[in-house]
């Protein structure tokens, strides 16, 4: 049996993940069409891998949030401040931006869900007061029930707390978040098989319809990552610069855009990214820091990622979202963006986090992380691509703004 099995696994290591999770798109799709009755068969392969990412999500999000605080080191570098500043000024414009486009091309989805056992918030103050009651949950609780409110806000504060802590703590904290990103890993590697079953009993059941549902939701998601890497991230940079943004943005797209879409890496990309801004002659103080912190934390095309896809899940359960309460979901979604994992998918476990605001089980949250996954192979790849060039884009934007003051 080992003999057999080594030469499986090998073929296995040597295939990529995003070829793999291909096969099992078109092998769900197949065996819905041409064997329905064993496509529902092969439901529990699906469910197997929504409960092994609804198990360890919680988990993944308060090591990381918890490791990243504590072991966060100030920048020394006066240039690092506005670099940050635009980094999140990013992220949130790219939310808002989701918020439109989901507003005006809504999606919907096929959920294996019961709308009416829902309890959606009448509007701002009752997101808020959900929101506050989450904040001070209990943390063991948070943790079994997939509080990700109250997971994220522990995480914090325990990120804070330590960051006093000894070296020794502080390395085991960050040990122990690189084990559960081992886990995951692990788990992610379990996606072909997943939506494969997925994929199969979801088209059995609901026809062909329900692909059509996923094309419309990643043409909006993409359509968002191209808007804000082709006209808000001109615009903010031309704030800095005063002249024209685009030679600086078509150069990052192309030399580092399309590396990271292939490599679906933000910290992949680290290496890419630091031998363009050496090329552009850019402070090598500066960059050197803001290139690594920026795969880290600029993380526009997650924060597109978790806002429409929460919003598709809210259309979908005939949820009514107010203005305020749109506002509120922009701002979650750009710092969890902030916190997503750097692991392939990793904005799409924090999706629940975002679900949460309007009382969206964790249950039916789950179903649209695996969702997320089907639509991953052309959605993560060009999330990666908008984040990794965007690094490079507004650290440049900066050093080229600050060279220039110092010249005049």
């Amino acid at each position: 049996m080992p003999t057999i099995a080594r030469p499986l696994i090998d073929l296995l290591n040597r295939t990529s993940l995003v070829l793999q999770i291909l096969i099992g798109l078109l092998a769900g799709i197949a065996l819905a069409l041409f064997l329905p009755a064993a496509a529902q068969s092969v439901a529990f392969l699906g469910t197997v891998f929504v409960s092994a990412l609804k198990a360890v999500a919680p988990i993944l999000v308060f090591v990381l949030v918890a490791a990243s605080i504590a072991n966060h080191q100030r920048g020394e570098q006066s240039h690092i401040r506005p670099i940050l500043m635009l980094y999140l000024l990013g992220t949130f414009s790219a939310a808002l931006v989701a918020v439109i486009a989901s507003h005006l091309f809504p999606s919907s989805l096929t959920l294996a869900s019961n709308s009416a056992a829902l309890s959606p918030p009448g509007g701002i103050a009752d997101v808020l007061k959900t929101l506050l009651l989450n904040i001070v949950d209990n943390p063991v609780n948070a943790l079994l029930t997939g509080n990700f409110i109250g997971i994220l806000a522990w995480a914090i504060g325990l990120g804070i707390a330590l960051r006093h802590a000894s070296d020794g703590t502080r390395q085991m904290l960050g040990d122990l978040s690189q084990a559960v990103t081992s886990i995951v890993k692990l788990v992610i590697r379990l996606a072909p098989l997943g939506i494969f079953g997925l994929v199969a009993a979801t088209l059995a059941e609901s026809g062909m319809g329900a692909l059509l549902d996923y094309a419309h939701l990643l043409a909006v998601l993409v359509g968002c990552m191209l808007f804000v890497a082709l006209v808000v991230n001109p615009l903010i940079v031309f704030s800095k610069l005063r002249r024209n943004p685009y030679p600086l943005v078509f150069m990052c797209l192309r030399e580092s855009g399309l590396t990271a879409f292939f490599t679906r890496s933000s910290a992949a990309n680290i290496p890419v990214n630091l031998q363009l801004c050496q090329r552009l002659g850019l402070h090598k103080e500066t960059y050197s820091v803001s290139i690594p912190l920026g795969a880290t934390i600029n993380m526009a095309g997650a924060a597109i990622t978790i806002t429409v896809l929460t919003l598709a899940a809210v259309e979908t359960l005939g949820i009514a979202v107010d203005l305020p309460t749109a506002l509120l979901l922009s701002l979650l979604a750009s710092i969890s963006a902030c916190g997503a994992s750097g692991v392939a998918g990793g904005s799409l476990l924090l999706i629940p986090l975002a679900c949460s605001l309007f009382g969206i089980p964790n249950e039916v949250a789950m179903q649209v992380v695996a969702v997320g996954f089907i639509i991953g192979i052309v959605q993560d790849s060009a999330e990666t691509a908008l984040n990794s060039s965007t690094d490079v884009l507004f650290t440049a934007a900066v050093c080229l703004d600050e060279a220039r003051t110092q010249n005049d």
